[in-house]
């Protein structure tokens, strides 16, 4: 029997809603605890230096009728694919906040119906680098499943947003700009063009933006800007993120020139977000009417054909005249030279009289 491990993660700024058992009995929640940090915070927040340290406490609740023993452990956040905030598993090795984020005990007892706080300790290593990281604390409960065998690890956490003091380098890359225009089966329609790139950020804040794609023909004519695009997520540093922007009605001018243009925007500690300088990227590609590529080509080949044709047709209509006119002229010489051999004839025979 293979033993398979599913996280079921309720992970989410604040505390998302109870965690529940396999029987579907609510368990447990998760909050910030009160204290000089604030007393309805909905998440954990910090500016530390290089060597610093901070001690706070997550309140865990136990909503069941049985004890409840929870696994307590820091993990490193990261963006999925959908653009949500996710943490590592228990297993896969974290190199920021989940390495500098202790809590006292690495699990916790709680009686049905009651509440535990659980201290824990951030350490920020006197050699880390300057700039944001993003993670969080989360309880873990494990249970197996013997009708299906598996193993089912249901996770309930609060976010930590931890800022290293130091040079802060908000930067972001647009990376692998690319345009490929779909045509019409219109000759004189116009298509559409997919415009693709990757969003990264190259520096050490988390950073998101507004974002703006325009393509133009030869010269800079037929501007057309695409649609309202979706806000990318907040990146963390070092991250990636595909867009893909759709664009209607372009004229296919043969070359197609995209421009993406992105204006970061990065969030201060006291919650500020401001925009910086806007990054472009171009790139050129081909927009060419295959329709009427081919449309125009067939009027070609025919106005050809007709032209070959007509002068076939003139060609041979001359041959004919010149061989009615050569017969013509071969049957007069033959009726002059039968008159001649005739009068030749009559001017001898009168001469024998």
């Amino acid at each position: 029997m293979i033993l398979a491990m599913l996280a079921a993660l309720a992970f989410a700024v604040t505390s998302a809603g109870p965690a529940r058992a396999a029987d579907g009995d609510v368990t447990w929640t998760v909050r910030t605890a009160a204290n000089g940090y604030g007393d309805d915070r909905s998440s954990f927040s910090y500016g530390v230096n290089p060597g610093g340290q901070v001690k706070d406490a997550m309140v865990v609740a136990n909503r069941g009728k049985r004890e409840l023993r929870l696994a307590l452990y820091a993990s490193d956040g990261y963006t999925t694919e959908k653009g949500q905030l996710d943490l590592l598993t228990k297993e896969k090795k974290s190199l920021g906040i989940g390495a500098w984020v202790h809590a006292t005990d690495g699990s916790v007892r709680i009686a049905p119906g009651k509440s535990a706080e659980i201290p824990f300790t951030v350490t920020v290593p006197r050699d880390a680098t300057p700039g944001d990281y993003v993670g969080g604390i989360l309880t873990s409960l494990k249970q197996s499943d013997d009708a299906e065998g598996i193993a089912v690890d249901r996770r309930l956490g609060i976010r930590i947003k931890l800022r290293v003091s130091g040079a802060l380098e908000p930067t972001l890359a647009v990376e692998d700009l690319h345009v490929d225009y779909h045509g019409t089966a219109n000759p004189f329609g116009q298509g559409d063009a997919t415009v693709t790139y990757t969003l990264h950020n190259t520096g050490n804040a988390l950073l998101s933006g507004a974002q703006k794609v325009t393509l133009t023909g030869p010269f800079g004519t037929l501007d057309t800007s695409a649609g309202r695009i979706a806000a990318p997520p907040e990146l963390l540093p070092g991250e990636h993120w595909k867009v893909v922007v759709p664009v209607q009605d372009i004229t296919p001018a043969l070359r197609l020139t995209a421009k993406a243009t992105v204006t970061p925007a990065v969030t201060d500690a006291a919650g500020s977000t401001t925009s910086l300088k806007p990054v472009e990227a171009t790139v050129t590609g081909w927009a060419v009417p295959w329709t009427l590529v081919l449309l125009i080509a067939l009027l070609l080949a025919a106005a050809t054909a007709a032209y070959l044709l007509r002068r076939r047709t003139r060609a041979r209509r001359k041959q004919r005249e010149d061989a009615r006119v050569r017969d013509a002229v071969e049957q007069a010489l033959q009726d002059q030279a039968g008159q001649h051999d005739q009068a030749g004839q009559q001017d001898q025979a009168g001469q024998r009289a």
